[in-house]
């Protein structure tokens, strides 16, 4: 298997698992689509993937966000790619292999993801943190000028109390010692921090996605594939490629609305992974 091209099977001989996880997948897209248009209902943000420290963060979202997507170009893409790269992999492993590689690899990138986020977030929670550990004029201060508020006209109700609190910030410039303008000004960064950690939220196969990628690569190195159907190049060099496309963009699009480091924690967990598997599997010398 050290060299050839690779063409995935047509759908009706899918194995199993690879089968059953686009048709989940889907199912959980009409429904997240349904719901939200006909009930309001937002499964995205009852099962996507929050930060640890926010209100609405559950245990179960490591697992249910790697099931939902935002929109249809989101799950087309990765769910293409599990059936294109995953289909080879369901049949070498074997489902239950498989589908332990496929889980903990889209945990392991919810893992990196937390990193990132608590990497991100921290600056910005240091002067919110200290400014209500010690609520006076000079930590406020310090808070406008350092942090930039994420709330805008479609933030629902925290946007209107964030009018009543930028009028509090100009009696203050006034008056420095209004006592009823500073305690407003303290109840409002209250409810927003609480806004400000559930603003954080991830769904998308993605992160197992890139994963079996990675495992693709490793298990078909020289395996010829088509850059949108176009370019070949071999599995390997693909796979490095990308992750080093990714890092590039996590770096430099650290504000944009992709997960990038999510999806090398993906490949960072499915590598260790096989590795951890063939160490296993290597015959004992005594």
């Amino acid at each position: 298997m050290s060299n050839g091209y690779y063409r995935p099977t047509g759908f009706q001989v899918l194995p199993p698992v690879v089968k059953n996880l686009l048709i989940i997948n889907g199912l959980a897209f009409l429904a997240t689509m349904a719901l939200q248009s006909s009930m309001g209902i937002d499964l995205i943000d009852k099962f996507g993937l929050r930060y640890m420290g926010a209100e609405k963060f559950a245990p179960y979202q490591f697992i249910t966000y790697m099931f939902l997507h935002a929109n249809f170009a989101h799950i087309f893409f990765n769910m293409f790619a599990l059936w294109m790269f995953g289909n080879a992999l369901e049949n070498i492993w074997g489902p239950k292999k498989f589908l332990i590689y496929y889980l903990v690899t889209g945990i392991g990138a919810a893992i990196v993801h937390y990193i990132t986020i608590y990497l991100t977030l921290k600056p910005d929670l240091t002067i919110i943190n200290r400014f209500l550990a010690d609520p006076g004029i000079v930590n406020l201060n310090d808070l406008i000028a350092n942090h930039r508020f994420m709330i805008n006209q479609s933030s629902g109700e925290i946007w209107e109390h964030f009018n009543g609190f930028k009028r509090d910030m100009a009696m203050l410039d006034h008056n420095p010692g209004n006592y009823d303008a500073l305690q407003r000004s303290i109840e409002f960064m209250s409810e927003y921090k609480t806004y400000f950690l559930n603003l954080p939220n991830v769904v998308g196969a993605s992160g197992a996605v890139f994963g079996i990628l990675l495992a693709f690569g490793m298990i078909f190195p020289n395996y010829i594939i088509y850059i949108y159907f176009a370019i070949p190049i071999k599995a390997k060099w693909f796979v490095i490629l990308y992750g080093l496309l990714e890092l590039y963009l996590g770096f430099s699009q650290s504000s944009s609305n992709v997960a990038h480091f999510a999806h090398l924690g993906g490949m960072i967990f499915g590598y260790f992974l096989i590795i951890l598997w063939r160490y296993k599997n290597k015959p004992n010398p005594y």
